[in-house]
């Protein structure tokens, strides 16, 4: 049996992706404003699908020869049980009545088969674009907790997702600028390191432009925008401050703890 039970097999190695998974899930959850069987069911189904992606990661890679062919039983084992945990509590709400909430699973089959297509062409690394999408993806268990909670449909659960969802975008796009800058080998001027900047700075500014507006019109709680004021603000420092011969994990680490950050300042303001 140890050999099914590899660490590098069932869980994610890149830890700095749990927070694109939590973070709307935890803002929904809060402004739904009540946890009960389906929440819990909401939470285990999106903490499966999340999990999946790794042991099939690794299939795809011991097809493709990126992988021994050793590590396909505890890839196949992986696959099963995290499949049947999600399948189970999938179905657990459907029967509590939640069936359109299936619907917002569909998303996640083009992007995970584009995620896998660029596995088997060793092309995976240094994919902004999919990310983006991935995350969007994710970002959608946050008008579902929030549609729960309410016990309701209500459109201000796709206001939750833009929100949740363009956050996790500026926090991947920050994140690769930080990574380019610690690759610098000279000091830039100020001038062009807002050049490089510019477009983690417009992702930034535009989330706290627009929750700043959707505040100021009633749509969402008026001090929502203070948790992007958080990610610009960090922005801002990383463009003036570059990250040049910083180690990636430092990087992860700081941007991680944004975003938690970010999280919390986002359930409080809306509370």
């Amino acid at each position: 049996m140890k050999k099914f039970f590899q660490k590098r097999i069932a869980i994610p190695q890149d830890h700095g992706s749990w927070v694109f998974l939590f973070s709307p899930l935890l803002i929904g959850l809060s402004a739904g404003a009540t946890f009960n069987a389906a929440s819990l069911a909401l939470v285990i189904v999106a903490l499966a699908g999340f999990l999946i992606r790794q042991p099939l990661t690794v299939a795809v890679k011991a097809y493709s020869g990126r992988r021994p062919k050793s590590d396909l039983p505890a890839a196949r084992f992986w696959l099963i049980i995290y499949g049947l945990i999600g399948l189970a509590w999938a179905t657990e709400l459907v029967m509590l009545g939640y069936t359109m909430l299936v619907w917002l699973a569909l998303p996640a089959v083009p992007v995970f088969i584009w995620h896998l297509w660029l596995v088997s062409k060793r092309e995976e690394r240094k994919q902004a674009g999919i990310e983006i999408l991935a995350t969007g993806v994710l970002a959608l268990s946050a008008p579902a907790a929030y549609w729960i909670g309410q016990n309701a449909y209500d459109p201000l659960g796709w206001i939750l997702w833009i929100l949740a969802w363009f956050q996790s975008a500026a926090s991947i796009v920050h994140a690769y600028l930080r990574l380019q800058q610690r690759e610098w080998q000279t000091p830039l001027g100020l001038a062009d390191r807002f050049r490089a900047g510019w477009r983690a700075l417009v992702y930034t500014g535009f989330n706290l432009v627009l929750s700043a507006a959707l505040g100021a019109f009633g749509i969402i709680p008026g001090l929502v925008w203070l948790a992007y004021l958080l990610q610009f603000g960090e922005t801002l420092f990383g463009t003036v401050k570059p990250a040049t011969g910083a180690k990636p994990v430092e990087i992860g680490m700081r941007q991680l703890i944004v975003s938690s950050l970010f999280t919390l300042l986002f359930i409080l303001a809306w509370g």
